[in-house]
């Protein structure tokens, strides 16, 4: 042990001391980050543009106003600007055509009337080409109105035919047009995998440069051969296991530490909070281990530096991609169970389970998978030939 700590910290001390090291592991995914985050960073803030909505309806419909008040109601909405012309059929459409408008809103003759009687009655829009995001948000509310008014119209008439009293015939429209209790609140889980755009960018990230981090351990097993410096310590009284556990001891931490540090500033850069420090803490452990344990199978495959980096850059980025770093992946059938138990996936659920409020036992899931992926990679080094440094 203490030979192992030894070399660990002789390691660790060396590793910290080399600025590629420290450029590679945190400069440079911080670097590009900080690129997301000038190029995404403001996907989020949605700036909706004022509206002004043309309506034409009939001068006698008493029900029409109501739709001409709903739509002027919605100036009092926050982030929403709403003005509302008055006009006929052939000025709203004119003035949707000359661009005057982006929605324009024709309520035809005998509107109230049908609706009234249950039958059905179209509000004709009218979309310019210019008609953006209020347009959508005040077409999306229309049509939620004209259900309403169905719905109570509908309900009202079968109430009625049911022998139902008339002074109890208003509380069920009202309870039909408010949507009534359709929902119990009961106590859930926590929710998972519910990272948003910019956490989640952050969590692919890191974990992929993780994979890239933790290859110092590797390389560094292979620069000391090509230097003779492997050799050296062979030579003395210490076990190889104790060489190569001492580089992927120093792998770990760094790509642990590596990995915090990203989180944190990543959540910074893009607002977004993963949630219980002590659950993120595990998954960022059990994360290292699961990408060290990889490190393990390269050592032995590998023959010199530069097969590692290549091997190692193949890994990561296959592990990368296929967690979903870059953008979400979705497959069917069997391959879904496979990208399930990629451990960079892994990673991203359990910060979207944490983000959602979830503690150290609702990650359990992600953490077997880490765990149980880095048990496997160290078993299949076992039984891989060796090409490399303990050749």
């Amino acid at each position: 042990m203490r030979q192992l700590l030894a070399l660990t910290g002789s390691d660790l001390l060396q590793r910290m001391r080399d600025k590629s090291v420290l450029i590679f592991a945190l400069l440079v995914p911080l670097a590009l980050m900080t690129v997301f985050n000038l190029v995404f960073g403001a996907a989020d803030d949605l700036e909706i543009d004022p509206v002004t909505v043309a309506i034409s309806a009939p001068a006698d419909d008493d029900l029409a106003p109501m739709l001409t008040g709903v739509v002027r109601s919605l100036d009092d909405a926050d982030e929403l600007d709403v003005t509302v012309v008055e006009t006929d059929e052939a000025g709203a459409r004119r003035q949707v055509e000359d661009g005057d408008t982006p929605l324009a809103l024709v309520v035809p003759v005998g509107f109230g009337e049908a609706a009234r009687a249950g039958e059905p009655v179209t509000v004709e829009a009218v979309r310019g080409d210019e008609a953006g995001l209020g347009a959508e948000i005040v077409l999306s509310v229309v049509d939620g109105v004209l259900d309403q008014v169905a719905s109570g119209t509908v309900t009202a008439r079968a109430a009625l035919a049911e022998g139902v009293a008339p002074a109890d015939v208003g509380p069920l429209v009202e309870q039909a047009t408010s949507g009534g209790p359709a929902y119990d609140v009961e106590s859930g889980q926590a929710s998972d995998e519910q990272l948003s755009a910019g956490a989640a960018l952050v969590a692919g990230q890191a974990g992929l440069f993780l994979l890239f981090t933790v290859s110092f351990g590797v390389t560094g097993l292979l620069v000391d051969r090509e230097s003779g410096t492997l050799a050296r310590l062979r030579s003395m009284p210490i076990p190889g296991w104790v060489i190569v556990a001492a580089k992927a001891l120093v792998s770990f931490v760094l790509g642990a530490v590596a990995t915090g540090v990203l989180l944190a500033v990543g959540g910074y850069l893009f607002d977004a909070d993963f949630g219980s420090v002590p659950a993120v803490a595990l998954l960022v452990l059990c994360a290292a281990a699961a990408g060290t344990s990889v490190m393990f199978l390269v050592v032995r495959v590998a023959s010199t530096s530069e097969q590692a980096g290549i091997v190692t850059s193949i890994v990561a980025l296959v592990l990368g991609i296929g967690g979903g770093a870059f953008f979400p992946v979705s497959a069917a059938g069997a391959l879904s169970g496979v990208l399930d138990l990629n451990p960079v996936a892994a990673l991203l659920r359990g910060l979207g389970t944490t983000s959602g409020g979830g503690g150290l036992a609702d990650i359990g899931i992600p953490v077997a998978i880490m765990l149980g992926f880095a048990v496997v990679m160290l078993l299949a080094s076992r039984l891989v030939p060796d090409r490399g440094v303990l050749s």
